[in-house]
């Protein structure tokens, strides 16, 4: 997904009209509509007024809609893992979490994705090892 599509897909999420952010970042409606469009080369400063309208950090906005994990330790050295989509419900709702028994099946979901990546690499490499054989018996 491009910068574009992520700050429409922000928007829309927020419920917010391309009026009602072209207002909170003192642009013309039109100005705004090209930035959703891609038609604009958008500046990063503008961007991180962007991302500071939706209440996000920059590098959230960049990861909008991907399949990213964040782990986050917070002062109390407790870890938190969230998806991408997660992470930024996270914010939006302010929550923390404190459940420990929530905390544990969210790190054997993330435990569990990393087993099915390891996998997947795994058999990446014995494809990649059968393929080496074959051009060395050339």
């Amino acid at each position: 997904m491009k910068v574009h599509e992520k700050i429409r897909s922000c928007r829309r999420e927020k419920g917010w009209s391309q009026e009602d952010m072209a207002e909170k970042l003192d642009l013309s409606v039109n100005g705004y509509a090209n930035i959703e469009r891609g038609e604009t080369d958008v500046q990063l400063s503008r961007l991180e007024k962007i991302a500071k309208t939706f209440g996000i950090e920059l590098l959230e906005l960049f990861n909008w809609g991907e399949k990213n994990v964040f782990c986050i330790v917070n002062n109390n050295n407790q870890l938190s893992c969230y998806s991408n989509q997660e992470h930024q419900e996270h914010n939006q709702n302010h929550f923390e979490m404190t459940d420990l028994s929530s905390e544990k099946k969210e790190l054997q979901h993330e435990l569990e994705k990393t087993r099915l990546i390891v996998t997947q690499q795994e058999k990446e490499i014995a494809y990649l090892n059968e393929i080496i054989s074959l051009m060395k018996k050339e």
